[in-house]
């Protein structure tokens, strides 16, 4: 995992264009966790502890210039698989219930102004809308939140997903985030 090379799939440094690299490696074990190809440009920004990817954060625009809202993606496929089972007991609507409607507007607008700042200034077509998820309010998938979270989003949507499932952020090593350097666990972003 430790030879860097600029490939399709990989991120976009904000709003330069810049690419970042992805490792090779990076590609086929996110491609594997996803059951596909990527669609979009993106970066590896959260890994666990043996240095897997966890997180990815999406360019704004997929290759063929659809807007892709979804900033932050949970790859890590034992998150994955907790989120969904947390979701399928109800997950969203309880966590949504627990979160000040003020809060969680604030941290909409928040994630969207982020994913916005990385859209070439020159850019004239589609964008996307919406904050976490693409939704404007409420909570639509408490994967996207961990994701946010786990990126070091101030999210409480995100901190109260990992609460429920004993997920501790310092478990997880932050790294990328468009700058391309190199994670504690020694793997180029």
């Amino acid at each position: 995992m430790n030879g860097a090379s600029s490939v399709g799939a990989s991120g976009r440094g904000e709003s330069t264009g810049e690419r970042a690299h992805v490792s090779a490696v990076d590609v086929e074990w996110v491609q594997a966790e996803l059951g596909r190809r990527p669609d979009g440009d993106f970066e590896v920004v959260v890994r666990d502890g043996s240095g897997r990817p966890v997180v990815i954060r999406n360019h704004p625009l997929l290759r063929d210039g659809t807007p892709m809202p979804t900033l932050y993606w949970l790859v890590g496929r034992p998150e994955r698989k907790a989120v969904g089972e947390l979701e399928a007991r109800g997950g969203v609507r309880h966590a949504e219930s627990e979160v000040d409607p003020s809060v969680l507007e604030e941290i909409h607008r928040r994630y969207a102004a982020e994913r916005d700042a990385m859209i070439p200034p020159d850019h004239e077509g589609p964008r996307p809308s919406g904050g976490v998820g693409g939704t404007r309010r409420g909570v639509k998938c408490l994967h996207a939140h961990l994701a946010y979270w786990l990126a070091g989003g101030e999210d409480p949507v995100g901190r109260w997903t990992a609460d429920r499932l004993g997920i501790d952020r310092s478990s997880y090593v932050r790294c990328g985030l468009g700058d391309g350097s190199v994670s504690e666990a020694g793997v180029r972003a």
